[in-house]
């Protein structure tokens, strides 16, 4: 499946789970605490967002003060970002992911597994050392102009 087929399939399903899952639990608590806990799950995703975003900083300026450079700790800050969008997001689901990307062991293991399968795999397919002994692509043939 193409990327801007899954795209358009999270795009289209996880607005509906959100509804369903705000119906059922309102249903189940009522409506107005199911609203407070949507409140509150964003309000609480922004503090714990800010404390991680921070600490994920301070920890980049100590990486390159050491002389290093901080490349995990960028990740981590694109994967903070896209967690801060999650938890302002209503709805539980996109909430359960977004706080799961604020825990640090478990986002760092998605980034490392993440980029593992990129260095493997290439971004655009099988290419370099991971492709095999196939070697170069070549196109054998001729060029002729017609319209001389």
């Amino acid at each position: 499946m193409r990327p801007l087929q899954i795209l358009f399939l999270l795009f289209l399903l996880i607005p509906l789970l959100e509804i369903y899952l705000l119906i059922k639990v309102g249903g189940i608590i009522g409506a107005l605490p199911t609203v407070f806990m949507v409140v509150f799950t964003a309000v609480l995703g922004a503090w714990l967002l800010r404390i991680q975003g921070l600490s994920t900083l301070m920890r980049v300026r100590s990486t390159l003060e050491q002389g290093g450079i901080p490349a995990m700790e960028m990740l981590e800050g694109a994967v903070l970002l896209v967690a801060g969008a999650l938890l302002l997001t209503p709805g539980f689901f996109t909430d359960a992911i977004g706080f799961a990307c604020l825990i640090p062991s478990l986002r760092r293991a998605v980034i490392r597994r993440v980029l593992r399968n990129v260095i493997e795999k290439g971004f655009g397919g099988p290419q370099g050392p991971a492709a095999g002994s196939r070697g170069p692509r070549t196109i054998d043939g001729e060029f002729r102009r017609e319209d001389d």
